[in-house]
């Protein structure tokens, strides 16, 4: 029981519901009665009043009690209100009385019998003329309803019943409605989190007719399903490319060695060059791909130290000058005017920016230049740009260049012998120093990559 979220969301809804009607509808019944009871002592006390006045203005016009219009007003109270009344003089000596109408009528059978246990209250009320004691006033009445009085409660009441029990069945409807399709968006994401179990990358939730909060849940999960596919679809292609990166050396050394073995191919020096250049190529993958798995090894531990941007960049340029003199290509740097350290895994750091370098000159013409620099506009970060005057790339390949194996251009890699995992291979470490990398090219004008390091660990 209550195991479910729909039959608890739907039994405290009727809980609560179900008190508040009660409470509402005790307080209506009993605020009414009262009210009501209050109305009716407050019209008797105006009786009372009226009388008293008749009373004490015909003694005053007469100098002594008479019947009429007096008895009229008693005998019509009697008869509509149960409203019975004694008037005694100021000696004590009874004057009127219209309390044996009530035995009369019951003998005629034009009223109901009273209750054995009905119960009347009695006020006494003192009367006056020209601040004389002239007699006093006894009003009989019953205590609490009578006749109409009783009916049009019991027709109130009868009526608060009536829209209780509608209330009550307008609430259990609503609240079934209101739990279903609460539950029903629930249910979705829960269909729809066993069908991505199962392996079924195009599951997606519709949005519409959610709630706003079960709405941010499905688009969780629907942005959750698409990367699981991107991931899935990254996975098969990173197989394929793999396959085919391995294929092409393999193919080679595989035709040379038969080559050999066959006497088709005499073992010279030259050859075997050839032959050593196909395996050069594969330790080279293997390698890059051992690096690749390091870098985005989610334990991977960053031994960080305090690094001088100025010193790195000099260390940087030492080292590349080399090569780029080898392929006559200028680097050129342009040193900070003041000290900038932020923390940094020095030699993954090297790793970072030597990475950028290579690709800026693998793909930068000779007699064109490379520029690096740092940047320190954006707040809370030290920064490095390199620049070249290469290739460049398409706008749409932008967004793919740090996927493993990519290639825009796919004769482009194989021309400098890259094997497309570089940039991966950045990305990976940049994620593990909370860096961001922001990369702009335009095609034939060239690239710039810029890398931002925070200044705090």
């Amino acid at each position: 029981m209550l195991q479910t979220l729909r039959s608890k969301i739907l039994f405290y809804l009727l809980l609560i519901s179900m008190i508040g009607i009660l409470f509402v509808s005790f307080f209506m019944q009993w605020g009414f009665e009262e009210s009501f009871k209050s109305y009716l002592d407050r019209n008797r006390d105006k009786k009372v009043d009226r009388i008293i006045t008749e009373i004490e203005k015909d003694f005053k016009k007469n100098g002594h009690f008479t019947s009429n219009p007096v008895f009229g007003l008693l005998h019509e109270h009697a008869m509509t209100d149960q409203l019975y009344f004694q008037l005694y003089d100021r000696f004590g000596q009874l004057q009127m009385d219209s309390s044996n109408i009530r035995g009369m009528l019951n003998s005629l059978g034009l009223t109901e019998p009273a209750p054995n246990e009905e119960e009347w209250h009695s006020a006494t009320y003192t009367l006056r003329v020209d601040n004389k004691i002239i007699g006093k006033l006894v009003a009989i009445y019953p205590v609490g309803l009578i006749d109409d009085e009783y009916t049009f409660i019991q027709t109130i009441q009868l009526y608060i019943y009536a829209a209780v029990c509608l209330t009550i069945l307008l609430a259990i409807l609503f609240s079934m409605l209101f739990s279903k399709k609460l539950t029903s968006g629930l249910n979705k994401v829960s269909f729809a989190a066993n069908e991505l179990q199962k392996h079924n990358l195009n599951i997606r939730i519709p949005l519409s007719g959610l709630p706003t909060e079960v709405k941010h849940l499905a688009i969780s999960f629907n942005n959750l399903a698409e990367s699981l596919a991107k991931e899935e679809m990254l996975r098969k292609q990173f197989t394929g490319d793999l396959a085919h990166e391995l294929r092409t050396p393999l193919a080679t050394l595989r035709s040379q060695i038969e080559a050999y073995q066959d006497g088709i191919w005499e073992p010279t020096a030259h050859r075997l060059q050839a032959s050593h250049e196909e395996l050069m190529r594969l330790v080279r993958l293997v390698n890059e791909l051992e690096k690749l798995l390091a870098a985005e090894n989610p334990q991977i531990r960053l031994e960080k130290v305090e690094l001088e941007a100025g010193s790195a960049l000099q260390a940087l340029w030492e080292m590349f000058l080399p090569l780029f003199k080898q392929k006559g290509v200028q680097l050129h740097i342009e040193e900070p005017e003041e000290e900038l350290f932020f923390p940094a895994d020095k030699d993954r750091f090297m790793q970072i920016l030597s990475n950028i370098i290579n690709n800026a000159l693998k793909y930068t013409p000779e007699d064109k230049n490379v520029t690096i620099s740092v940047l320190t506009e954006k707040e809370g970060y030290v920064g490095f740009k390199v620049e070249d005057e290469g290739s460049g790339m398409a706008e749409d390949d932008i967004p793919h260049i740090f996927e493993r194996f990519y290639r825009g251009d796919k004769s482009r890699d194989r021309k400098t012998g890259g094997v497309g995992i570089g940039l991966s291979i950045v990305k990976a470490l940049m994620d593990a120093h909370k860096g961001i990398i922001k990369v702009k090219s335009r095609l034939n004008k060239g690239t710039t990559m810029i890398l931002w390091f925070p200044e705090e660990d």
